[in-house]
């Protein structure tokens, strides 16, 4: 794969109006706190591959990918769950478009590569990071898991409308 990098000048690659670039860069990717919980790329970084076209108007039009491991802990039972995730995000800089049409993650020819990536990530990840999709959790009482202990139960509460009688000194 290419160099390490967090950022990368795109304009040394001095592109023309619809020319274009392939760049395979490693990444660093910080860790990731999500639902509580905090989640990191397995090895760091990421073998990343970020297409470079420039516009017709001086702009750019900026593609980023890559596959990783995600390691962190399950959602439901707190075990780990390595998760597998492909991201594809896509960027426009176009100058005078507007918001919509200018990139966080581009200043002058200066591409923030490790924000989009961590971000681009954060935006991929499922709503729940799982073990399994059959993980039963932990118990709400006690906290077992019930992945280990399936036929955990606890005795029910009584009922509230009984509790005056149960106060009762019967001799």
């Amino acid at each position: 794969m290419g160099a390490s990098t967090d950022t990368f000048d795109i304009g040394q690659l001095r592109l023309s109006s619809g020319e274009g670039r392939r760049l395979d860069l490693e990444v660093p990717v910080d860790d990731l706190d999500f639902g509580g919980q905090r989640y990191a790329v397995a090895s760091g970084q990421v073998d990343a591959v970020v297409d470079v076209a420039r516009t017709a108007s001086s702009g750019y039009s900026l593609r980023l990918r890559f596959d990783t491991a995600l390691e962190g802990p399950c959602m439901r039972c707190l075990e780990g769950a390595g998760h597998e995730l492909s991201v594809d995000s896509r960027e426009v800089d176009q100058p005078g478009g507007g918001e919509e049409l200018s990139s966080p993650y581009l200043d002058e020819n200066e591409l923030d590569v490790r924000a989009w990536a961590r971000d681009a990530l954060a935006l991929a990840l499922p709503t729940q990071i799982v073990c399994s999709a059959e993980c039963l959790g932990l118990c709400a009482v006690c906290g077992e898991n019930l992945n280990r202990a399936p036929d955990h139960a606890h005795e029910s509460e009584p009922d509230p409308r009984w509790a005056a009688l149960r106060e009762l000194k019967l001799d």
